[in-house]
C-alpha cells in the first residue's frame, strides 16, 4: 500500500492512498469463493455454480462491496500510520477502482489544530463582588409580591398589571387563520405574554367593550406564514380585574412552600436563594470574561466541519425555543447569524481540552456527585433519579465533561490576574429590570 499525504489548506489534509490490484483481486476472489458456497441459482444445486456463472451474475456487486471494504481498511491503516485524527468523516475521492489496476483514492478531511496555550500572564479578569443584605431581601420579596397580585373586579379603564379575559379572532387579509382565535383567554396586560401591538390594543378598554386593531407579526415569528404579515385582530373583554399586592401572611408564604416559620422562615430561604444566585451569576461572568480573553491570546485555526456541526445545534436551539419542530431546519434562519457563536464554542471547546490534556486533569468525583445531586433534585424521587442518572452513561459523560470544564477552568484562574470590581445584588442580577 502506498500512501501521499498533502496539506491543502491549514487545517485540511488530503490523503492519496494506493492498493495493488494484486491484493484487490485476491480480497474479490475469496469473497466469490465464500459466495459461491452458498449461492442459489436457478438450474443449480445450491452452491453447485459454477464460478463463472456465479461472477457473471453476482460479481459487479461482490467486487463493489470488496471496494468499499478495502477502501475503508487501507484508509484507517493509513490513518493510523500517519497518525491523523479528522475531525469528521473524510470525503472520498475515487481515482481509480477498475478490475485489474490498482485501487486508488484521496481522502479529504480536516484535522484538528496544534495548540499551546499562551498569554495566561496577560490576562486580567474583573471579579463582581455584591451583598444580600436586609435591603436585597426586602426588594426581593416586594418583587414576588408583585408576580402574585390578588385579582378584583375593576371599574377603571385597563392599564398595565390588570388581569382581561377576552375574546378574540384574528384576520389575515380578511381571512381567519389557524391560531387566531380563542375563547375566555386570560392575559395580563404588559406581561409581554402576547405581542406587543395585542396588547397595545387593549390599553384603556373597559370590561364589555370591543375593539379592533392591527397586529403586525415579527420577520422571526415561529409560523412563517404569519412572519413580517400584519392581521387585524378584533376582542371583546368578558373580564377586566385589577391586581393589589398580597398580605405577607402565612397564606403567601405557602405559596412558596413555607408552611411553618411564616414570613421569618420565607425570609431566610429567600435570602439563601439570592446568596446562590449570586454565586451562579459570579461564577458566570468570570467564566465567559476569562474564555473569551483566553481565545483572543489563542486565536485558534478551528476546523470548518466542526463549527458546521454547532451551527446546526444552535439553529435547532432557536427551532425548539420558538416551539418548531427541531427536524424542520427549513424554518431556521441563515446560518450567519449563529456562525461567530459556533466558532467561540468550538475554539473554547479545544483550548479547555488542551488545558485538560496538558495538565491531566480527572474528574473530581466530589464535583460530580454534587453536579448528579443538583440534576436530581427537580425530580419527585431524588433519590431514584440519581441512581438512574448514575447509570446512564451518556449523561453521565455529560456531567463528567461539565466537571471536567469547571476545573480547567479553575486552573486557568489560578495562572491570570485576578481582580475584585465592588457592584451591586441589583447591578449584577438585573434585579427590576
Amino acid at each position: 500500500m502506498r500512501v501521499n499525504l498533502q496539506s491543502t489548506g491549514a487545517l485540511e489534509r488530503r490523503l492519496e492512498v494506493s492498493v495493488p490490484s494484486g491484493e484487490v483481486e485476491q480480497a474479490f476472489s475469496a469473497r466469490l469463493k465464500a459466495f459461491g458456497r452458498t449461492a442459489r441459482l436457478k438450474g443449480f444445486r445450491p452452491g453447485k455454480a459454477p464460478l463463472t456463472v456465479v461472477e457473471r451474475q453476482f460479481g459487479a456487486q461482490i467486487r463493489e462491496e470488496v471496494v468499499s471494504d478495502i477502501v475503508r481498511q487501507s484508509l484507517n491503516t493509513a490513518l493510523n500510520e500517519q497518525r491523523l485524527a479528522p475531525v469528521a468523516g473524510p470525503r472520498i475521492e475515487p481515482l481509480s477502482l477498475g478490475a485489474g489496476q490498482d485501487l486508488s483514492f484521496a481522502a479529504v478531511f480536516e484535522v484538528y489544530p496544534t495548540i499551546e496555550i499562551q498569554g495566561l500572564e496577560g490576562i486580567e479578569i474583573h471579579r463582581p463582588t455584591a451583598e444580600v443584605g436586609a435591603a436585597e431581601v426586602d426588594a426581593m420579596i416586594e418583587t414576588l409580591r408583585k408576580q402574585r397580585p390578588v385579582y378584583s373586579a375593576a371599574s377603571r379603564p385597563a392599564a398595565d398589571g390588570d388581569r382581561l379575559t377576552i375574546d378574540f379572532e384574528g384576520r389575515l387579509e380578511g381571512v381567519p387563520f389557524e391560531g387566531g382565535k380563542g375563547e375566555g383567554v386570560a392575559i395580563v396586560l404588559g406581561a409581554g405574554r402576547m405581542l406587543k401591538d395585542f396588547e397595545t390594543g387593549l390599553v384603556g378598554a373597559a370590561q364589555g367593550e370591543t375593539r379592533s386593531f392591527p397586529v403586525a407579526f415579527p420577520a422571526d415569528y415561529g409560523k412563517a406564514e404569519l412572519a413580517g404579515k400584519t392581521a387585524e385582530f378584533t376582542a371583546t373583554v368578558t373580564l377586566h380585574e385589577q391586581g393589589d399586592l398580597p398580605a405577607l401572611d402565612d397564606a403567601f408564604c405557602l405559596q412558596f412552600g413555607v408552611a411553618e416559620g411564616g414570613i421569618e422562615q420565607l425570609r431566610r430561604e429567600v435570602e439563601e436563594n439570592m446568596r446562590r444566585e449570586l454565586a451562579d451569576n459570579v461564577k458566570g461572568r468570570v467564566k465567559t470574561e476569562l474564555l473569551d480573553k483566553l481565545w483572543a491570546a489563542n486565536p485558534i485555526e478551528v476546523p470548518k466541519a466542526a463549527v458546521d456541526e454547532q451551527v446546526r445545534a444552535l439553529q435547532l436551539d432557536w427551532l425548539r425555543r420558538i416551539g418548531a419542530r427541531p427536524e424542520d431546519l427549513k424554518q431556521a434562519p441563515p446560518r450567519e447569524p449563529f456562525e461567530q457563536g459556533a466558532k467561540r464554542r468550538v475554539a473554547i471547546g479545544l483550548l479547555l481540552g488542551e488545558v485538560i490534556r496538558r495538565q491531566s486533569l480527572n474528574v473530581d468525583e466530589a464535583a460530580l456527585e454534587a453536579r448528579i445531586e443538583a440534576a436530581a433534585i427537580g425530580y419527585a424521587d431524588p433519590e431514584d433519579a440519581m441512581r438512574q442518572i448514575r447509570g446512564n452513561d451518556e449523561y453521565r459523560g455529560q456531567l463528567e465533561s461539565a466537571v471536567l470544564e469547571d476545573q480547567a477552568v479553575e486552573w486557568l484562574l489560578s495562572k491570570v490576574k485576578v481582580q475584585d470590581q465592588p457592584s451591586s445584588f441589583k447591578d449584577l442580577m438585573n434585579f427590576g429590570a
